[in-house]
């Protein structure tokens, strides 16, 4: 059973950064694609990164690329979102999610349909 954890989400003002992990459990964490998707309520879930199983190849949404980094390291089974220049409109309920079936292989995808796993998310609120 693979269980993915989510945490270092909070309040943060207008310009701040927080880094968001995803810790997860599994044997084989280093086969998994890793994706991260944020949903505010009444709104569908929405994809803002991925990192493939070894790094080299990562996907950003428009609203995130120059501001938020992906990257993982699979020694601590981790993934990690790095997000800095924070809006407002990055407030939501932020998930992590893994391809655990392993069918990215070496790309990535912004679709939750492709990811088996979901950790419990993480809250990041910010504030203007």
């Amino acid at each position: 059973q693979v269980t993915l954890v989510e945490s270092g989400g909070g309040s943060v003002q207008a310009g701040g950064s927080l880094t968001l992990s995803c810790a997860v459990s599994g044997r084989i964490f280093s086969t998994y694609t890793m994706g991260w998707f944020r949903q505010v309520p009444e709104k569908e879930r929405e994809f803002v990164a991925a990192i493939s199983w070894n790094g080299e190849t990562t996907d950003y949404t428009a609203s995130a690329k120059g501001r938020f980094t992906v990257s993982r390291d699979n020694d601590k089974s981790t993934a990690y979102l790095q997000m800095n220049n924070l809006r407002s409109e990055d407030t939501a309920d932020y998930y992590c999610a893994a391809d655990t079936w392993a069918t990215l292989i070496e790309g990535t995808s912004p679709l939750p349909s492709d990811y088996e796993e979901w950790g419990q998310g993480t809250q990041v609120t910010v504030s203007s």
